[in-house]
């Protein structure tokens, strides 16, 4: 079983793109927002949540992302050590959706610590409801998600196999899929997670 869901593209880009913010503290650690920017501009655009999105959302446009980072800034701030914890994501954006007049979104936390085929459970059913996931990884062993180590980006999309289960990864303006499972299983104790967004009326 294979789902994607439709999410958006600026210009060339799939998705936003971090590597777009002129601000230097946001180039370099403004993942957390720009992971907040793509949930409200998914759901303008495919929720018909249109206040969430302060700009065109039928007419994408880099410079206006731009914009609305730095208006999620003050919310998701880089810091020091990142947005490391799915509650410092949570409170910030709950501060943002609460100012921009949304009532009805809830979010909740999916910590590392939950077992592999509870999150598997957890990510089919977000993404089955049309929402994309807010991801936080933190360090890992394996290389090959070196790129992604300390960073936020989104899930949007899954594939079902016999054995195995992969995610559709949006971040940078790019996607590619992943084993599920070996991003899940980091290898340390200090683990990140996923931000799970419920909104009552995609709720089965």
């Amino acid at each position: 079983m294979k789902k994607e869901l439709p999410y958006f593209r600026i210009e060339n880009a799939f998705g936003g793109n971090q590597d777009w913010f002129r601000d230097p503290m946001m180039h370099l650690g403004g993942c957390g927002a720009a992971a907040a920017c793509d949930v409200c501009i998914s759901e303008a655009l495919h929720g018909s949540k249109n206040h969430l999105y302060p700009y065109d959302v039928h007419k994408l446009e880099k410079e206006d992302y731009i914009s609305f980072s730095m208006k999620m800034k003050p919310y998701l701030r880089p810091r020091m050590h990142g947005i490391d914890t799915l509650e410092i994501f949570i409170n910030g954006f709950q501060k943002y959706l609460k100012e921009a007049g949304e009532e009805e979104m809830k979010l909740s936390g999916c910590h590392g610590d939950t077992s592999v085929k509870q999150a598997v459970m957890e990510a089919k059913h977000q993404i089955d409801q049309g929402m994309p996931i807010p991801y936080l990884l933190l360090r890992h062993k394996n290389v090959n998600f070196k790129d992604l180590v300390w960073h936020w980006f989104m899930l949007v999309g899954y594939e079902e196999l016999e054995d195995e289960f992969y995610v559709k990864i949006a971040t940078y303006g790019g996607y590619r899929w992943l084993n599920f499972k070996e991003l899940w299983e980091t290898g340390f104790r200090k683990k990140g997670g996923m931000i799970l967004v419920q909104v009552p009326d995609k709720l089965q």
